[in-house]
């Protein structure tokens, strides 16, 4: 069993900066490729970032590329979000998730396990 606790959200103004962290409880950790996942109210969850095993790949979706930044420390086993430039539609409940089949973990069928959320609010 998987546990993946997320941490960092808030409340924050357009152009403003967060962190969010995942802290994974597994010893296991380096088995699991790690994503962001989000939800704003009414619509669906969506991806936002994705980090493969070994650290050496990634991959964004075109709404964050060049403002969101996914990292892994390992000796921690914990993911890392760092979103700069946050806009007010990048509101939403982030998740993190782990998935131990695929490289990048894009897709919200194939994640094993989800963390609990933390939310994050831009204001305008």
């Amino acid at each position: 069993q998987v546990q993946l606790v997320e941490s960092g959200g808030g409340l924050v103004q357009a152009g403003a900066s967060l962190r969010l962290s995942c802290a994974v409880s597994s010893r296991s950790f380096s088995r699991y490729a790690m994503g962001w996942f989000r939800q704003a109210p009414g619509k669906e969850r969506e991806f936002v970032a994705a980090i493969s095993r070994s650290g050496s790949n990634t991959y964004y979706a075109s709404s964050v590329k060049g403002r969101f930044t996914i990292s892994g420390d390992n000796a921690k086993n914990t993911v890392y979000l760092q979103m700069n430039s946050l806009k007010p539609e990048d509101t939403a409940v982030y998740y993190c998730a782990a998935e131990n089949q695929v490289l990048l973990p894009t897709t919200v069928s194939y994640i094993d396990y989800w963390g609990q959320g933390t939310q994050v609010t831009v204001s305008s």
